[in-house]
């Protein structure tokens, strides 16, 4: 059976893309452009893609209270984009209408692997944790989910591979069509409260701040994702550059991982300021506010982190092998830490260690 990749297959219609792009004529580069969106030798233009979510905590309040416009500096333009799903971002960069993104942990080794390698980097780290499988109040244990029904955001997702692999580890069944003992329903996150309260799904294995919503919705949280992983850290959140704009712009690339680690600072340093930034701009974003109290809520559940958790997106690649959901995939190449840990430097904190 022909096996799906960690996020959504990459269109043949973006592969085109990528290779357009690679020798310098895809769409938003000229000829002339470096890939930046402005002339050679003039300024700058960083295209930045980012979630209007909680996980994304960094990007949004970095953009929000302007710390990466003053990091980048008066030479370099910052083109903030938000999108919804990693699929559309991946798919932004490959096109050359995106420098660099925000993303989770499995469009990332996507695009790693559809490109062979060539396409993106890893130059920084965001989030830790914010996932929980929350279920019905009747049910207590891995067992009790035999003949459930499961929401995951989307088949082959960071989430949908987890709890699959969650309920191997516990001697219990799912199939990529919903079959087996516990019954797999990927939906969209904005579907799940509702389709909770109505009886369609016994729980869903989701990210923040959709957790909360749903034990604010008489859920209540069978299995935090964090209990599962070494020292409760896991990536959730990663910063990836296009090595097209790294190669061309390696100062600008720098100054962008200054203003992450910064943000990531403010984020730490100053929660309730950053709360109320998040929430703020999504309703400038969505037309709709985050309630803050559902922000703070989510918040202890989180961990904002330079370090990107190599280990860990490792072992969800691996853990998506074991339930058939990819192949393997070398992830050799994949980081370069280089201007993460000269940011850390000038900054007095430890470094981190390249994988």
């Amino acid at each position: 059976m022909r096996r799906l990749p960690l996020r959504r297959l990459v269109t043949l219609a973006t592969l085109a893309a990528l290779g357009a792009a690679t020798v310098g004529s895809a769409a938003g580069c000229g000829d002339d452009s470096d890939g930046s969106g402005g002339a050679s030798g003039g300024p700058v233009t960083l295209r930045l893609g980012y979630f209007p979510n909680i996980t994304h905590a960094p990007a949004v309040v970095g953009v929000q209270k302007g710390i990466f416009a003053e990091k980048l500096g008066t030479n370099v333009k910052l083109d903030p984009k938000t999108f919804n799903a990693g699929p559309a971002a991946i798919e932004a960069v490959f096109s050359g209408a995106l420098d660099a993104t925000y993303i989770g942990p499995n469009p990332t080794v996507n695009a790693f692997s559809k490109s062979k390698g060539e396409a993106v980097r890893v130059i920084s780290g965001a989030a830790s944790g914010g996932v929980a499988l929350v279920v019905k109040p009747g049910i207590t244990g891995a067992q009790d989910l035999r003949g459930k029904k499961i929401a995951t955001p989307q088949l082959g997702n960071t989430q949908d591979v987890a709890v699959r692999y969650w309920l191997k580890q516990q001697g219990l069944t799912t199939t990529k069509e919903g079959g087996g003992d516990v019954k797999i329903v990927p939906q969209e996150n904005a579907q799940t409260v509702e389709t909770f309260n109505s009886g369609a799904i016994d729980g869903a294995w989701v990210p923040e701040p959709f957790v909360s919503r749903l034990v604010n919705a008489g859920g209540k949280v069978l299995v935090d994702e964090r209990d599962l992983w070494p020292d409760r850290k896991f990536v959730i959140t990663n910063l990836l550059v296009s090595t097209k704009f790294l190669k061309a712009h390696p100062d600008v690339v720098q100054k962008l991982v200054d203003g992450q680690v910064a943000a990531n600072e403010f984020v730490n340093t100053k929660p309730e300021e950053a709360q109320q930034a998040i929430s703020d701009a999504i309703g400038q974003i969505t037309g709709k506010p985050l309630d803050l109290k559902l922000i703070k809520q989510a918040w202890p559940t989180l961990e904002f982190t330079n370090d990107p958790i190599p280990s860990s997106l490792k072992a969800g690649l691996d853990h998506a092998v074991e339930v058939k959901l990819t192949d393997p995939v070398d992830l050799k190449g994949l980081y370069d830490l280089t201007y993460l840990n000269e940011a850390l430097k000038a900054q007095g904190k430890p470094e981190v260690v390249q994988p």
